[in-house]
Order: structure tokens, then sequence, then C-alpha cells
């Protein structure tokens, strides 16, 4: 018959490990259809945070991303939102 661990060891098994990670914006489950917080063709500023791997800027508005071409890490630009969508919306740089 086999040795039985201790409950200590048999326990310690189960628990997985949490990795610290940024807030990401994610529609509720239990909602159908969660509205995005910008609108299209509404104006902002922004603070460009990340670069993405197509070489856009990205900006954050409570977890959501933005993408803006033609910008760079630190800038603060004044886009305009030309297309969202469930996770992320494009936006224009304005001059």
């Amino acid at each position: 018959m086999p040795r039985r661990l201790p409950e200590k060891t048999r326990n310690a098994k189960r628990k997985l490990r949490r990795r610290g990670s940024k807030k990401r914006y994610r529609p509720s489950k239990t909602a159908l259809f969660q509205m995005a917080p910008v609108k299209e063709n509404e104006e902002l500023e922004v603070v460009i945070d990340d670069i993405g791997s197509r070489g856009d800027g990205i900006a954050r508005i409570r977890g959501y991303l933005i993408f803006v071409p033609n910008s760079k890490i630190g800038e603060r630009v004044k886009v305009r939102i030309v297309s969202t969508g469930g996770k992320f919306a494009v936006a224009e740089r304005l001059a």
C-alpha cells in the first residue's frame, strides 16, 4: 500500500502562483455587451505609455488600449478616435 503524504505537502501542490499584472480592460462575462470608455470621433489628450509590435504608440484609458500611429513613448498627444472595438481603439494624431 502506498504511503500517504502529510497534509501540508498534499495541499502545497494545489496552490497556484499568481503573477503580478497590469490592469487590463476586460469586458464582463455576464454582460453581453459593455461600452468602451471612448467613442468614435471623440477628441482626447493622452500620454503614450508603450510601443506596439507594429511600431504604433499605445495609450491607456482605464485599461482600455488606444493605438496611435507615429508617436513615441512619453509624448502627450491630442488624438481623435477613428474606430473602437471590444478590446482596443485606433486613433489618429491631430496637429
